[in-house]
Protein backbone atom coordinates (compact mmCIF):
# COMPACT_ATOMS: atom_id res chain seq x y z
CA UNK A 1 0.00 0.00 0.00
CA UNK A 2 2.80 2.41 0.85
CA UNK A 3 4.48 1.85 -2.51
CA UNK A 4 1.24 2.53 -4.33
CA UNK A 5 0.74 5.71 -2.35
CA UNK A 6 4.19 6.88 -3.38
CA UNK A 7 3.70 6.19 -7.09
CA UNK A 8 0.39 7.94 -7.62
CA UNK A 9 1.60 11.50 -6.81
CA UNK A 10 4.54 10.99 -9.20
CA UNK A 11 2.13 10.52 -12.10
CA UNK A 12 0.07 13.48 -10.96
CA UNK A 13 3.14 15.71 -10.77
CA UNK A 14 4.23 14.63 -14.24
CA UNK A 15 0.82 15.49 -15.65
CA UNK A 16 0.79 18.82 -13.83
CA UNK A 17 4.20 19.74 -15.23
CA UNK A 18 2.96 18.98 -18.73
CA UNK A 19 -0.14 21.12 -18.22
CA UNK A 20 1.97 24.01 -16.95
CA UNK A 21 4.35 23.65 -19.91
CA UNK A 22 1.42 23.66 -22.36
CA UNK A 23 -0.02 26.73 -20.66
CA UNK A 24 3.29 28.62 -20.94
CA UNK A 25 3.68 27.69 -24.62
CA UNK A 26 0.13 28.87 -25.28
CA UNK A 27 0.68 32.20 -23.51
CA UNK A 28 3.88 32.83 -25.47
CA UNK A 29 2.10 31.96 -28.73
CA UNK A 30 -0.87 34.19 -27.89
CA UNK A 31 1.30 37.21 -27.07
CA UNK A 32 3.48 36.67 -30.13
CA UNK A 33 0.38 36.45 -32.32
CA UNK A 34 -1.00 39.68 -30.84
CA UNK A 35 2.26 41.51 -31.52
CA UNK A 36 2.62 40.05 -35.03
CA UNK A 37 -0.95 41.18 -35.71
CA UNK A 38 -0.39 44.73 -34.45
CA UNK A 39 3.21 45.39 -35.50
CA UNK A 40 3.96 42.80 -38.19
CA UNK A 41 6.23 39.77 -37.96
CA UNK A 42 9.41 41.47 -39.13
CA UNK A 43 9.01 44.41 -36.74
CA UNK A 44 8.44 42.20 -33.70
CA UNK A 45 11.46 40.90 -31.82
CA UNK A 46 11.82 38.12 -29.27
CA UNK A 47 12.80 40.89 -26.84
CA UNK A 48 9.42 42.55 -27.41
CA UNK A 49 7.54 39.31 -26.81
CA UNK A 50 9.51 38.65 -23.62
CA UNK A 51 8.90 42.20 -22.41
CA UNK A 52 5.16 41.93 -23.06
CA UNK A 53 5.06 38.75 -20.98
CA UNK A 54 7.44 40.14 -18.33
CA UNK A 55 9.86 37.23 -18.82
CA UNK A 56 13.39 36.84 -20.14
CA UNK A 57 14.51 35.91 -23.66
CA UNK A 58 15.95 32.59 -22.44
CA UNK A 59 12.49 31.75 -21.10
CA UNK A 60 11.02 32.18 -24.60
CA UNK A 61 13.83 30.14 -26.16
CA UNK A 62 13.22 27.31 -23.68
CA UNK A 63 9.87 26.73 -25.43
CA UNK A 64 10.49 27.92 -29.01
CA UNK A 65 13.84 27.71 -30.78
CA UNK A 66 13.26 30.89 -32.81
CA UNK A 67 10.68 33.39 -34.04
CA UNK A 68 9.91 31.36 -37.15
CA UNK A 69 8.84 28.38 -35.04
CA UNK A 70 6.50 30.70 -33.16
CA UNK A 71 5.01 31.87 -36.45
CA UNK A 72 4.59 28.26 -37.56
CA UNK A 73 2.64 27.43 -34.39
CA UNK A 74 0.40 30.43 -34.99
CA UNK A 75 -0.18 29.55 -38.65
CA UNK A 76 -1.17 25.97 -38.01
CA UNK A 77 -3.59 26.79 -35.18
CA UNK A 78 -6.46 27.88 -37.44
CA UNK A 79 -5.78 25.12 -39.98
CA UNK A 80 -5.85 22.37 -37.35
CA UNK A 81 -9.13 23.69 -35.95
CA UNK A 82 -10.58 23.81 -39.48
CA UNK A 83 -9.46 20.24 -40.15
CA UNK A 84 -11.21 19.14 -36.97
CA UNK A 85 -14.37 20.87 -38.21
CA UNK A 86 -14.24 19.12 -41.57
CA UNK A 87 -13.75 15.76 -39.85
CA UNK A 88 -17.01 16.36 -37.97
CA UNK A 89 -18.78 17.30 -41.21
CA UNK A 90 -17.46 14.17 -42.94
CA UNK A 91 -18.88 11.96 -40.20
CA UNK A 92 -22.32 13.56 -40.50
CA UNK A 93 -24.81 11.38 -42.37
CA UNK A 94 -26.95 14.22 -43.69
CA UNK A 95 -27.13 15.34 -47.32
CA UNK A 96 -24.06 17.14 -48.80
CA UNK A 97 -25.86 20.50 -48.64
CA UNK A 98 -26.48 20.17 -44.90
CA UNK A 99 -22.93 18.95 -44.31
CA UNK A 100 -21.53 21.92 -46.19
CA UNK A 101 -23.72 24.31 -44.20
CA UNK A 102 -22.56 22.71 -40.93
CA UNK A 103 -18.93 22.98 -42.01
CA UNK A 104 -19.17 26.63 -43.07
CA UNK A 105 -20.88 27.53 -39.79
CA UNK A 106 -18.14 25.85 -37.73
CA UNK A 107 -15.25 27.25 -39.77
CA UNK A 108 -16.69 30.77 -39.72
CA UNK A 109 -16.91 30.64 -35.92
CA UNK A 110 -13.29 29.46 -35.81
CA UNK A 111 -12.27 32.39 -38.03
CA UNK A 112 -14.12 34.94 -35.91
CA UNK A 113 -12.90 33.49 -32.59
CA UNK A 114 -9.29 33.27 -33.84
CA UNK A 115 -9.26 36.39 -36.00
CA UNK A 116 -5.72 37.51 -35.16
CA UNK A 117 -4.33 34.02 -35.82
CA UNK A 118 -6.00 33.87 -39.24
CA UNK A 119 -4.81 37.33 -40.28
CA UNK A 120 -1.24 36.66 -39.14
CA UNK A 121 -1.22 33.37 -41.03
CA UNK A 122 -2.49 34.89 -44.28
CA UNK A 123 -0.27 37.96 -44.03
CA UNK A 124 2.96 36.48 -42.65
CA UNK A 125 3.13 32.96 -44.12
CA UNK A 126 5.78 34.25 -46.53
CA UNK A 127 8.16 34.65 -43.59
CA UNK A 128 8.11 30.97 -42.65
CA UNK A 129 11.19 28.85 -43.21
CA UNK A 130 10.77 26.85 -46.46
CA UNK A 131 10.25 23.49 -44.75
CA UNK A 132 7.69 24.90 -42.33
CA UNK A 133 5.92 26.75 -45.14
CA UNK A 134 5.59 23.49 -47.10
CA UNK A 135 4.04 21.81 -44.08
CA UNK A 136 1.49 24.61 -43.70
CA UNK A 137 0.60 24.56 -47.42
CA UNK A 138 0.17 20.80 -47.24
CA UNK A 139 -2.32 21.13 -44.38
CA UNK A 140 -4.17 23.94 -46.17
CA UNK A 141 -4.33 21.84 -49.34
CA UNK A 142 -5.65 18.90 -47.31
CA UNK A 143 -8.55 21.04 -46.06
CA UNK A 144 -9.41 22.20 -49.59
CA UNK A 145 -9.32 18.68 -51.00
CA UNK A 146 -11.48 17.28 -48.21
CA UNK A 147 -13.94 20.11 -48.78
CA UNK A 148 -13.84 19.25 -52.49
CA UNK A 149 -14.89 15.70 -51.60
CA UNK A 150 -18.07 17.04 -49.98
CA UNK A 151 -18.70 19.25 -53.01
CA UNK A 152 -18.17 16.36 -55.40
CA UNK A 153 -20.65 14.24 -53.43
CA UNK A 154 -23.19 17.06 -53.74
CA UNK A 155 -22.50 17.38 -57.45
CA UNK A 156 -22.99 13.64 -57.97
CA UNK A 157 -26.25 13.66 -56.03
CA UNK A 158 -27.56 16.65 -57.98
CA UNK A 159 -27.62 18.94 -54.93
CA UNK A 160 -24.83 21.14 -56.31
CA UNK A 161 -24.20 22.56 -59.77
CA UNK A 162 -20.42 22.91 -59.97
CA UNK A 163 -17.87 21.98 -62.62
CA UNK A 164 -14.61 21.87 -60.68
CA UNK A 165 -14.93 20.78 -57.01
CA UNK A 166 -11.28 21.53 -56.13
CA UNK A 167 -11.33 25.05 -57.59
CA UNK A 168 -14.71 25.70 -55.97
CA UNK A 169 -13.36 24.47 -52.62
CA UNK A 170 -10.40 26.85 -52.90
CA UNK A 171 -12.78 29.70 -53.72
CA UNK A 172 -14.98 28.91 -50.72
CA UNK A 173 -11.93 28.79 -48.42
CA UNK A 174 -10.92 32.22 -49.66
CA UNK A 175 -14.40 33.64 -49.11
CA UNK A 176 -14.43 32.46 -45.51
CA UNK A 177 -10.85 33.47 -44.69
CA UNK A 178 -11.26 37.01 -46.03
CA UNK A 179 -13.86 37.74 -43.32
CA UNK A 180 -11.01 37.79 -40.76
CA UNK A 181 -9.59 40.93 -42.40
CA UNK A 182 -12.70 43.07 -42.03
CA UNK A 183 -14.79 41.57 -39.22
CA UNK A 184 -15.15 43.76 -36.14
CA UNK A 185 -16.99 42.80 -32.93
CA UNK A 186 -18.27 46.38 -32.84
CA UNK A 187 -19.04 46.57 -36.55
CA UNK A 188 -22.37 47.06 -38.32
CA UNK A 189 -23.02 43.31 -38.66
CA UNK A 190 -23.14 40.77 -35.86
CA UNK A 191 -21.29 37.47 -35.98
CA UNK A 192 -24.56 35.62 -36.58
CA UNK A 193 -25.54 37.92 -39.47
CA UNK A 194 -22.15 37.52 -41.13
CA UNK A 195 -22.21 33.73 -40.82
CA UNK A 196 -25.74 33.56 -42.22
CA UNK A 197 -24.73 35.78 -45.13
CA UNK A 198 -21.59 33.77 -45.93
CA UNK A 199 -23.59 30.53 -45.86
CA UNK A 200 -26.12 32.07 -48.27
CA UNK A 201 -23.37 33.23 -50.62
CA UNK A 202 -21.65 29.85 -50.62
CA UNK A 203 -24.95 28.07 -51.22
CA UNK A 204 -25.50 30.37 -54.19
CA UNK A 205 -22.09 29.38 -55.57
CA UNK A 206 -22.53 25.62 -55.24
CA UNK A 207 -26.17 25.50 -56.29
CA UNK A 208 -25.72 27.83 -59.27
CA UNK A 209 -28.30 30.38 -58.13
CA UNK A 210 -28.97 33.30 -60.45
CA UNK A 211 -28.64 36.96 -59.47
CA UNK A 212 -32.43 37.28 -59.28
CA UNK A 213 -32.61 34.41 -56.80
CA UNK A 214 -30.02 36.12 -54.61
CA UNK A 215 -31.80 39.50 -54.72
CA UNK A 216 -33.70 39.05 -51.39
CA UNK A 217 -30.42 38.32 -49.56
CA UNK A 218 -28.72 41.33 -51.18
CA UNK A 219 -31.60 43.59 -50.11
CA UNK A 220 -31.52 42.21 -46.57
CA UNK A 221 -27.80 42.92 -46.18
CA UNK A 222 -28.28 46.33 -47.76
CA UNK A 223 -30.78 47.27 -45.06
CA UNK A 224 -28.31 46.21 -42.40
CA UNK A 225 -25.56 48.41 -43.83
Amino acid sequence: MSKLALREPARDIGGLKEEISDFKRRRIREEACHLFYRQGYESTTIDAIAQALDVTKPFIYSYFKNKSELLFEICRTGIELSLEAIEQAEKDNRAPGERLKLLVDKVMRIIVDNQEYIVVYEREEKNLEPELARDIRKQRSLFDHRLATILEAGSNSGDFAIRDPVMTATTISGMMTWVAFWYSPNGKWSEAEIITHVISMIEAVVRGHTDSEMEPEKKRMGKLA
